[in-house]
């Protein structure tokens, strides 16, 4: 890999910012809040990003008690309240109880292309490695869940999940989870930010309570300023470049499964094309209280 120094970083990060720049748009992150999230610096990610991070920006960092994505799934509105069963709404608002299980299914295609993206970036960042086997994921991984609390106003600002693969010690996923409105949809969205060198990728997800109890949270849009997927690359002074990726699209199905689990299926697309499926089980753990877990 060839490095251009600490400000441009490695040669294929700075391409991908020049493509970014070249065909997105430029903001300012105070009046596009929605796409304002934790940037990474040029080297890489991996497990204590969050930990430096939230250093940095004067935030403390909560480890104890039960953690969830979301802390109160109420903010996603009252149709989340009153149709999302409470194994679901367990897992989100206690996240740090449940651990992991899950499995890849690529469809052989694609299956190459993630292979590539795979040496160039998500190794050497130790950011978004999906499993391209089953056997990664076959050891099962770890789940750290970690709040970022404003020490002032006492409120979740944001939630860390680092996610990183026993067999392979690859990060799977480091993003941090919060709540935002986009202008012009009514509806809360959950914004879920990758942090990568100079920026981040932003996936704004609207949400789908559904009759039988379950969650279908969907990023799919056609313009930018719809919950979609963004690469945004910071310029400093509050200023950014976005670029919204409309060709790829995504989904991610959580529902009640076997006793004391809750299962999910995210499912991910590019030009119209389903390239990977990834299967989650997710088991209720020791921090759960009599009474509790329970339809």
């Amino acid at each position: 890999m060839i490095w251009l120094g600490e400000k441009r970083g490695y040669l294929s990060d700075w391409v991908t910012q020049k493509w970014v720049r070249a065909t997105g748009r430029r903001i300012l992150l105070d009046e596009y809040r929605w796409l304002d999230g934790p940037a990474g610096g040029t080297r890489q990610i991996g497990t204590q990003f969050f930990e430096n991070y939230a250093s940095a920006h004067n935030l403390e960092m909560v480890r104890n008690g039960k953690r969830g994505l979301i802390p109160d799934l109420s903010c996603l509105g009252e149709a989340c309240i009153a149709k999302v069963s409470i194994k679901v709404r367990e897992f989100y608002e206690k996240t740090s109880c449940f651990t992991l299980d899950s499995w890849s299914e690529w469809r052989w295609f694609f299956r190459p292309f993630g292979k590539a993206l795979s040496v160039i970036f998500s190794r050497r960042l130790q950011q978004l490695n999906v499993p391209l086997s089953p056997l990664d994921s076959a050891k099962g991984m770890t789940s750290v869940v970690l709040q970022m609390r404003n020490p002032h106003s006492g409120s979740i600002a944001q939630t860390a999940w680092i996610r990183e693969l026993h067999a392979t010690k690859n990060v799977l996923y480091a993003g941090s989870y919060s709540v935002c409105l986009v202008p012009g949809h009514p509806d809360p969205c959950v914004k879920v930010v990758f942090p990568l060198p100079n920026g981040n990728a932003i996936v704004v997800m609207k949400v789908e309570p559904r009759e039988d109890g379950s969650l279908a949270l969907k990023s799919r849009g056609e313009n930018f300023g719809d919950p979609g997927f963004y690469f945004v690359v910071h310029e400093g002074g509050g200023s950014a470049w976005a670029r919204y990726v409309r060709s790829l699209k995504e989904e991610i199905h959580v529902y009640a499964a076997e006793t004391g689990s809750v299962r999910a299926d995210h499912t991910l697309w590019i030009w119209g094309a389903r390239f990977l499926r990834l299967h989650y089980r997710m088991l209720n753990g020791n921090c759960a209280e009599p009474g509790e877990g329970r339809p």
